[in-house]
Order: C-alpha cells, then structure tokens, then sequence
C-alpha cells in the first residue's frame, strides 16, 4: 500500500451540525493547525457519509448534542475507534460525561461543590429531604441531570420549594437520567465561575463566566444557556486546585481539559465540573492558546 502523506497528516475536528456556528474554537484551531501544515476538516459526528478511516486523528471539539442522543453518540464512538485514533480517547471520553466522577474526586480528597445523586428507582422525596439535611445552609439548590451540558434541564430552586423540585427530578428521572443535587453558591452571583484550560497537561489559561441559572427560570431547552466571558487571572488556590484534579485523572496526561471551579461561602475553590470530552476551550481568549493546542496535536501525530 502506498503512503499517503495527506492522510497521515489529516485531523477531523468533530462537531454536531446545530453547534458549528456557535464553536468560536473551531476557526482558530483549523488555522493554527493549517499554519503547521496539518489539513483540518470539520465534520458533525454523525454524518454517515463520512470515511472516517481517511483521518490520521480525530478530535472531538463540539459534539455538543450528545446529552440528547448519547446512545447514539456511544455507539459512534466506540465504532469509530476501531478504524482511527480519537482524542481525547473513547475511556475518556466516556468518564467525563457522567458527573458521578465528581463522587471519585471528592472520595480521592479533592474539594468538590456538595454533591449527592438520586438514581431512577429511588425514592425522590427521601433522597432529597436527606441532601436538604445534609446540606442545612443552602438557601436554595441547583438540579440537574449527571449525563448534561450547556446547562441544559439545569434549574435552580429555592429551599422550599420541595414540590417543584421532586417535580424536576421526576422528570429527569422517568427518562432514566441520573439526577445531580448541589447548594447553589451565591457567590458565583458576584465573582463568576471560572474555568481552568489545560493543553497537553500544561495550564494555558482561563476565563471568567458569569451565572447562567437564574431565579425563577425554568430550564434552558436550547444547545447552552448563554454566558457572559471575560479573560481571568486565576487565584494560586485555583491554581493548585485545578492541577491537584488533573493528578487524580485515572488515564495520566489528556491532551485538553478544563476544570470549572466556583467559591464557596467560605472563598475556597472547589470544583463545579470537569470537562475533557468536547468542552469550550475558549481559545479566543488567549493570544497562544490556538498555537499552542496545534502544537500538542502536531505532537500526537
């Protein structure tokens, strides 16, 4: 068979068709990449015409949709797998998707937002009145579903409202959703969320986002609930938060990862969530941070 040098240098940059024109990422990284020589095609992960055997590499970048459709999304994953190289790879990939890792992290000593998990078959009513006891402080709590994104079916409840949210968690849990419990950390309210991006293993930078979950509203039903974001200095805590879960990572080094963190009402940092299969990486927000996730790749390849 003879060499082809095109192929071996060919990267799929994996979309879903409803979220190509909200990726910011995806421009600058096809041209970072194309500026070290690498021929970048985006592609929407379930586009059955797609070879994909033809890609050196395939990277999965804004498959944004899977929440909805994550057989589906599965069994993509794990078929293409079998004909090229996916980054970050399929174990990863399936990991990271479900927010029960949050109970892994917190069990390896690493500071999480207060957690707790109803499963389908449980009983609502104990579940929740037992995370209400738990949690004595919070004035109101965050439901959403473990297998999520984009704050999609998220909503944020006041303390006594109790029937709206067994009414929510009902719901999720009719469809066979895993449903997440948190306290809802006012002080995001004021300082933000932020979020902590790693390349190749290696802090690159990070940004500030604001709340999305208001009072009073009903779950967004759209891609993501909209943000606003501003580029961030982290805090040193932050810092030695963020590298102290990459350190927990069972799979050693992945090639992108972002951690989002949150204060609590003390000013710690603890983690909101962890993404390493298809988050935002915000490249637009740092002058080196499309060179430099093109240089990991190049490195791969």
């Amino acid at each position: 068979m003879a060499y082809n040098s095109a192929a071996a240098r060919s990267i799929a940059l994996v979309t879903a068709r409803a979220a190509r024109a909200h990726d910011a990422d995806l421009p600058l990284l096809e041209a970072a990449l194309g500026a070290r020589g690498l021929r970048a095609e985006i592609v929407d992960w379930d586009d059955a015409e797609t070879d994909w055997a033809q890609f050196a590499l395939v990277l999965l970048r804004s498959t944004w949709d899977y929440s909805a459709r994550l057989g589906e999304f599965l069994t993509w994953l794990e078929r293409t797998a079998l004909l090229t190289r996916i980054l970050n790879p399929p174990e990863v990939i399936r990991w990271s998707l479900d927010k029960h890792y949050l109970a892994e992290l917190h069990r390896a000593g690493v500071r999480i937002v207060p957690t707790g998990y109803a499963e389908p078959g449980d009983n609502t009513a104990a579940v929740l009145a037992r995370f209400l006891e738990e949690q004595a402080a919070a004035s109101e709590l965050v439901l959403k579903p473990a297998v999520g994104s984009g704050a999609r079916d998220a909503q944020r409840h006041a303390r006594a409202a109790i029937e709206d949210m067994r009414e929510h968690m009902a719901r999720l849990l009719a469809k066979q959703r895993s449903v997440l419990m948190q306290p809802y950390l006012a002080r995001v309210d004021e300082h933000g969320e932020t979020a902590l991006i790693y390349i190749g293993g290696e802090f690159s930078h990070a940004i500030a986002k604001s709340a999305v979950l208001s009072r009073g509203h009903a779950p967004t039903q759209a891609l993501f609930a909209p943000e606003m974001i501003v580029a961030r200095t982290p805090g040193a805590d932050e810092l030695e938060l963020g590298a102290r879960v990459l350190g927990q990572l069972p799979f050693g080094k992945v090639l992108y990862a972002r951690v989002d963190l949150l204060r609590d009402a003390s000013g710690s940092p603890c983690v909101l969530e962890l993404e390493l299969a298809e988050p935002s990486l915000y490249l637009g927000y740092s002058p080196h941070a499309p060179a430099r996730l093109a240089q990991a790749v190049s490195a791969l390849l």
